[in-house]
């Protein structure tokens, strides 16, 4: 077994994006500054810059680095055009090129890293320069954020089977998912569950007639079935209003289906927001419609408010977070009158509102961050051996 005298070590992220908006930055920049504040040595870093930056709260307390200037040149499809095509093998040589000069760099970067130094990279398209870097010495841990069934309706389930399946540990976040990648073969993998990103001092009354969602407005999250099932809850309801935080591709589009649902003065669009405990706090049921999640920090969020859930359990992820009919409820993906059925109930019933929304604050304490991180510390002893 290999012995470190400092138990402090230099801790690499490396992910699409330093600062792109959505939750993997979310929780890198969440873990970086647990760790940071244990003494390590974090540095995070990004393969490109985003399209949409999310707002990381000020200085941060690490260094960041962004390896490319500009995104790096996509290689057309081989659909439609001879393998042996001359402007293809151009851009693709042009791309390999380029991204052997980017991990040359990740490789300067873990070089000076002291021994017992963890690589943890978050995103399955960072790894394939993490890949192509020496990372003789180190500890890699790759990620998947997003369920087993999620992963494997895209085409990133093939990258993650030939991209982690020689890492030190694959890491996902609920034990089914775990079970279902080691049954593909990766014998490696495990699950880490994210750690609660805040438990506000002050919980939400509960008395506003408001049902609150947060999320990208993408097809991933889903607004458009909460629309659907929003047109069957606001006729039995119309005291109660839908408030929808965020901003995304599918906003215009959105709004219009509002409009033609008939919804526009039960619907209001609250646009991106920094104060996330101060949206809920202003409502009293949240809602969550996505159609593929990991482990959903709006959820834990919304339950660290004290704040009732009902959500479509589209992941594993999901229903370990909630016990259905305890401390939320919900309803099969895709099934939006039992969606609206679920926000019927905790709309037309305080007391169950009340209940289930002071027992979901209790529990999600369990994902408590100082519990979190001293798991993914123990991870670390394990994987010096």
């Amino acid at each position: 077994m290999t012995e470190f005298a400092d138990p402090r070590r230099d801790i690499f992220f490396v992910g699409n994006q330093v600062d792109e908006l959505g939750g993997v930055t979310t929780w890198t920049h969440q873990m970086a500054r647990l760790f940071t504040g244990r003494g390590h040595n974090v540095h995070v870093i990004g393969i490109t810059e985003p399209e949409v930056v999310q707002d990381l709260g000020g200085e941060l307390p690490y260094p960041t680095t962004v390896l490319y200037g500009e995104h790096p040149p996509k290689v057309p499809s081989t659909r439609g055009v001879h393998k042996f095509n001359v402007a293809r093998h151009r851009v693709k040589a042009r791309r390999d090129e380029g991204m052997q000069e980017q991990a040359a760099k990740l490789t300067a970067l873990f070089a000076a890293a002291k021994p017992g130094a963890v690589v943890i990279v978050t995103q399955v398209w960072a790894m394939e320069w993490v890949t192509l870097a020496d990372t003789s010495g180190l500890t890699v841990i790759g990620m998947s954020h997003e369920s087993f069934e999620y992963s494997k309706a895209c085409s990133r389930f093939g990258r993650v089977q030939k991209f982690y399946k020689d890492v030190d540990r694959m890491l996902v976040l609920t034990q089914e998912d775990s079970d279902l990648w080691i049954r593909q073969g990766l014998n490696n993998a495990s699950f880490m569950p994210n750690p609660l990103p805040f438990i506000p001092d002050v919980p939400s009354p509960r008395t506003e007639k408001v049902v609150t969602s947060i999320g990208r407005l993408s097809d991933q999250k889903g607004i458009d079935m909460l629309l659907d099932t929003w047109a069957e809850v606001a006729p039995k309801h119309p005291d109660w209003t839908l408030q929808i935080f965020g901003s995304g591709e599918d906003e215009e589009m959105l709004k219009k289906q509002c409009t033609e649902l008939g919804l526009d003065s039960s619907v209001q669009w609250m646009g991106r927001t920094s104060d996330v405990a101060g949206a809920l706090r202003a409502g009293s049921i949240f809602v969550q419609s996505s159609r593929g999640e990991g482990f959903p920090l709006a959820l834990m969020e919304a339950m660290a408010a004290a704040v009732p859930c009902a959500a479509f359990d589209c992941a594993p992820g999901v229903r370990e977070i909630i016990n259905d009919g305890e401390d939320g409820l919900l309803a099969a993906l895709g099934n939006t009158s039992g969606l609206a059925r679920a926000l019927s109930t905790l709309i037309s019933d305080k007391e169950l509102r009340d209940s289930m929304g002071e027992l979901a604050r209790e529990r999600i304490q369990r994902y408590a961050p100082e519990k979190i991180v001293a798991r993914w510390e123990a991870l670390f002893s394990f994987l010096d051996r």
